[in-house]
């Protein structure tokens, strides 16, 4: 990869990005040295415009940002880099420099759905009614659901495929529920096994 340090005085804008929420965590500005020490330790090393000089992310506060991939935008005069932090980004103590919430997408979204209805009792609704047969029915449900997901795995149909795909993952959400569980609560578990796996 070639960036061209050229245009803005010696300097280009470095984007972070989680590699697992690909939420952007923070934005800083690298010159070549701090680029090339970046490449060569694969931990994250800006340029300090007010210091002048080289400073490493998470030097002070042990959170380091260590590099998944590195890429160039089409101009090749700024860098995108995806990394694992290993804690809060911004000086502030939160997640992002932009903000202080994890990104959540539509499973999120859902999880919360199908709370509401169970929380407010909703009438009328299948995923109240099911969460009142209590957790044996709805643990019996997600097998079936499992069933029909194996099944069309083994035909050719991707559609019917990715439906009952959708059909477990929801039903999944409402036995996390009846669990007293949260998405959330799954999510750590696998980056837990993921961060062990790097050791």
């Amino acid at each position: 990869m070639k960036i061209d340090f050229t245009k803005g005085d010696g300097l280009v804008p470095a984007v972070i990005q989680d590699n697992t929420t690909m939420q952007v965590l923070m934005v800083g500005y690298m010159n070549e040295e701090a680029y090339l020490k970046t490449e060569s330790e694969k931990r994250v090393t800006f340029y300090s415009r007010s210091r002048q000089t080289l400073w490493t992310k998470g030097e002070t506060s042990g959170n380091f940002l260590s590099v998944v991939e590195m890429s160039a935008d089409c101009d090749d005069d700024a860098i995108l880099i995806r990394v694992d932090p290993a804690g809060p980004v911004c000086h502030l103590g939160t997640y992002s420099c932009f903000g202080e919430e994890e990104p959540r997408g539509f499973l999120y979204k859902l999880e919360n759905i199908i709370n509401s209805r169970i929380e407010e009792d909703t009438a009328g609704s299948y995923t109240n009614k099911l969460y009142r047969k209590g957790i044996n029915k709805v643990a019996q449900k997600v097998g079936e659901e499992a069933v029909e997901l194996i099944i069309e795995a083994k035909d050719n149909d991707i559609d019917l495929f990715k439906n009952e795909a959708a059909d477990l993952l929801y039903h999944l959400l409402i036995l996390l529920k009846a669990k007293s569980l949260r998405l959330s609560d799954i999510e750590a578990v696998l980056a837990g096994r993921h961060r062990a796996d790097l050791k």
